[in-house]
């Protein structure tokens, strides 16, 4: 394998572990919240946050920005180079713009723990403000509420999908798994995407939602979210499963960092 090929599978391989770290964090410390044991409700940028509070947390910090850069650069391979080859299909083109929009996200993401890491204040922790802006600046604009719908109902299909995977177990197809580790990965795999699918259908809701009203404050970000599941009937059960939901699948990250078919374009 060329050199550049094998840095970018190792950047690839540190991001599944570095979006492992975050969402291992965002489901202890919502588990923790849901038993009342002084966990609290947080998005990936207040799980980030929270590593500076430990020993070392600056060089976590760092170690995990790098991890997210990688993330993003794979995300970036995988939409504009087709590195999953899946094809101009209409289905694999929609996959493609997602994972195009995942790379940006993670990329933005690594910024805020790489200025984090080098001891800068990075802003506020609210996953849903920017969400609220560019919902905001959209509704201002003629048709507005109608693009803020349509990426709703995009962002809700999304979690429809993940439920599907979580069903279907089709997650798999991108593992070399041995027998013996899949025993575990796949019930985390399983758990772990129901627990996302239940978070994206909720902010796609509310997405919508918020267009029908005209209020981009309505608008929620993963945090959000989870709070939302709290005040359901038997909301605070609901709620912490799947804050276990979201642990588990910080747990399968590690294992698709090890197992996960890194398939580097040339």
């Amino acid at each position: 394998m060329p050199s550049h090929r094998h840095a970018l599978e190792l950047l690839a391989r540190l991001g599944y572990a570095a979006r492992g770290v975050v969402n291992l964090i965002i489901g202890l410390l919502a588990f923790l919240a849901a038993l009342g044991q002084g966990g609290r409700t947080t998005g990936s940028k207040g799980a980030l946050l929270s590593l500076l509070s430990h020993p070392l947390g600056s060089v976590l910090l760092g170690v995990v920005a790098l991890g997210l850069f990688g993330f993003a650069l794979w995300r970036a391979c995988q939409s504009l180079l087709d590195a999953d080859r899946r094809g101009r299909g209409a289905k694999a083109l929609m996959a493609r713009g997602g994972q195009a929009v995942s790379a940006i996200t993670y990329a933005s993401l690594g910024i805020y723990a790489a200025t984090l890491a080098a001891g800068f204040a990075a802003g506020g922790t609210d996953d849903a403000k920017a969400a609220q802006d560019w919902s905001r600046w959209l509704m201002a604009h003629p048709f507005g509420e109608v693009l803020v719908a349509l990426a709703g109902l995009v962002v809700a299909g999304i979690g429809v999908t993940m439920l599907g995977w979580a069903w279907k177990g089709s997650f798999a197809k991108h593992l070399e798994c041995p027998g013996t580790a899949s025993r575990w990965v796949m019930p985390l795999g399983r758990t772990g995407f129901a627990a996302r699918g239940i978070v994206f259908l909720i902010i796609g809701i509310f997405l919508a939602l918020a267009a029908w009203h005209s209020n981009p404050s309505e608008v929620l970000g993963l945090s959000g979210a989870l709070r939302a599941l709290q005040g359901q009937p038997f909301g605070q059960a609901l709620y912490g499963v799947v804050a276990l939901g979201l642990a588990a699948f910080g747990i399968f990250e590690f294992a698709e960092a090890r197992y996960r078919r890194i398939q580097a374009p040339g």
